[in-house]
């Protein structure tokens, strides 16, 4: 059987200019980065500004498991089969970080069937967007520090600093360090941490942004520190706006490549979903949305972190209105909710199956809420049988979802055909009266309650004291009509990773709080959970090779 980067590498690829005139846009439009990758000019994303909107399909996922579950191959496979039915259909996807994928995860192009290409490049350095926003963010960090050492004009609180450096690499060592050490001309001595790229505010207002314009009105409202008074320093305190905005000047344009089937892929920007909010740019979404008469977009690991954080926070601040969501699932993750070992998975188990499905239930429940068509899909394995497909599907039908099964891994788009039949019925007949979750104008407290309440299941919240007072600072400093993005394990409902299936009669508890006044929105940190991960005991970049005909290997 061969690999992913096997089948990507073996791949014809068309040129970017033929992928670009599917989506009627022609090469002057462009800004080429080689034979199959380009980004789109300012002058493009003006001139569609004003055509009407296509349709707008988001595909979210159960919780994750070792099992695999598939959504970014589900998602692909969607976006190919649509295609061979003769529909005008985009893909507005994220780019995927360094870090998983010298990690545990891998990368984040789909798989089998169902991948965008080039595999490598998108994997790796791509367009250079990561490394653009990491750029941005470190100079904030270094003009802050020269700040102070220069005079501190500003009377910066050297113990409230909350700006954080970024890396886009799994380093655990990096979490919490010591800077300034040395002589006095090194700077001050000062506790200082790191955050993995995915998860800084730079990363999520390049997201969130609608042009220059907007990106440089959230660059300068970062708060980076409190002064010895207590009061917020930004970024445009700093006068770092414009340097930083310069660094960032290309990655703010989407980047489009193509899956394996020539569907147009708009790939842009990479925010995690357990630690961010999870969705890729509103400017690569409203693009798609221009230029296509359906997209596909994705939100990271489960409903419960991707999906709401979709709904609640790049709808609300974008006013966009989803039409359908497909919810997917596997016979073995659903079983792994179940209690059964991930070695056992491939026998059929209607007892584990049962037990487990109380996941799923949980997430159409949820997904119920925002009053969003749902299509429930399951991701084929050669191993599931009749019987427990069967199951799932009587499931599914009797909670008011429609079902299909998905084959794309393996055939492609003609996996899909099935689905995207689904989601067109879907779309024509079933009409969306998208509603957020809770109000602009409720508290924080009130926020973060409800989300662990309404979508967790969770009993109630507890807080740290630091959580609590940070919460009131926050709330005093007018931002407690911002929308909440909480970070918390991806394998649980519960912030215990532990707690699988559908976990009850818990509470979770608010460990730290912080603003990110340019993005928007309050981020809480639920339980354990890290801003910068680590490295597993074998990580994948031990497999990871480049041969003498300068050909990578190992990458999956």
């Amino acid at each position: 059987m061969k690999t992913d980067i096997e089948i990507a590498q073996e791949a014809t690829l068309a040129p970017i200019q033929e992928v670009a005139a599917k989506l009627d846009i022609h090469e002057e439009d462009l800004e080429l980065y080689g034979r199959y990758k380009a980004k789109f000019s300012d002058g493009l994303l003006k001139a569609i500004q004003e055509r009407p909107d296509g349709k707008l399909v988001l595909v979210t996922a159960i919780n994750p498991t070792p099992a695999g579950e598939g959504k970014t191959t589900t998602s692909i496979g969607l976006g190919q089969a649509l295609g061979r039915l003769g529909k005008k259909a985009a893909l507005a996807l994220r780019e995927p970080s360094l870090g998983p994928c010298f990690g545990i995860k891998g990368g984040a192009a789909g798989g089998g069937m169902a991948q965008v290409v080039p595999m490598e490049d998108l994997n790796l350095h791509f367009t250079g967007d990561f490394h653009a926003i990491t750029s941005a963010n470190n100079l904030l960090s270094a003009l802050l520090d020269n700040h102070i050492q220069q005079g501190n004009e500003l009377r910066i609180d050297p113990r409230q600093i909350i700006w954080k450096r970024c890396l886009d690499m799994n380093d655990r060592a990096l979490r919490n360090i010591v800077v300034g050490l040395g002589t006095k001309m090194d700077g001050m001595v000062r506790e200082d941490h790191f955050v993995i790229t995915v998860a800084s505010e730079i990363m999520a207002i390049l997201c969130l942004a609608e042009d220059m314009q907007d990106l440089k009105r959230r660059l300068a409202k970062i708060i980076v520190a409190y002064t010895f008074d207590g009061k917020p320093v930004t970024a445009e305190d700093l006068q770092a706006t414009g340097a930083m905005a310069a660094l960032l000047k290309d990655a703010l344009k989407p980047n489009l490549i193509q899956t394996l089937e020539h569907t147009p892929a708009i790939v842009h920007g990479g925010p995690f979903a357990n630690i961010a909010h999870g969705c890729n740019s509103i400017r690569a979404t409203k693009a798609g949305l221009k230029l296509a008469d359906i997209v596909v977009t994705e939100a990271g690991f489960g409903a419960d972190l991707g999906a709401e954080k979709f709904f609640d926070i790049k709808c609300r601040k974008a006013g966009l209105h989803p039409d359908c969501v497909v919810l997917v699932a596997t016979i073995r993750a659903l079983k792994y909710n179940g209690g059964v070992p991930k070695a056992e998975l491939v026998n059929e188990d209607l007892d584990a199956l049962k037990r487990g499905i109380v996941n799923l239930e949980k997430h159409i429940e949820n997904l119920q809420k925002y009053r969003v068509p749902i299509v429930v899909t399951l991701n084929a394995f050669m191993t599931d049988t009749n019987a427990e497909t069967d199951y799932v599907e009587a499931f599914c039908k009797e909670r008011g979802c429609a079902f299909a099964l998905s084959e794309v891994w393996e055939k492609g788009g003609e996996g899909g055909l099935a689905l995207a039949n689904q989601v067109l019925l879907a779309l024509e007949r079933d009409e969306s009266d998208f509603t957020p979750l809770y109000p602009d104008e409720a508290g924080l407290e009130e926020k973060i309650e409800t989300i662990a309440k309404e979508i967790y299941g969770a009993e109630g919240v507890t807080y740290s004291p630091a959580a609590k007072k940070e919460l009131d600072r926050i709330t005093r400093n007018g931002m407690a009509h911002f929308p909440v993005c909480i970070a918390k394990t991806q394998y649980s409902l519960s912030d215990d990773p532990n707690r699988l299936g559908r976990p009850s009669g818990f509470t979770v508890n608010v460990r730290e709080v912080y603003a990110s006044a340019g993005a928007g929105f309050v981020v809480a940190i639920l339980g354990a959970m890290m801003t910068m991960p680590g490295l597993p005991k074998i990580p994948a970049a031990n497999h990871i090779d480049v041969d003498d005909d300068g050909c990578i290997r190992g990458l999956f």
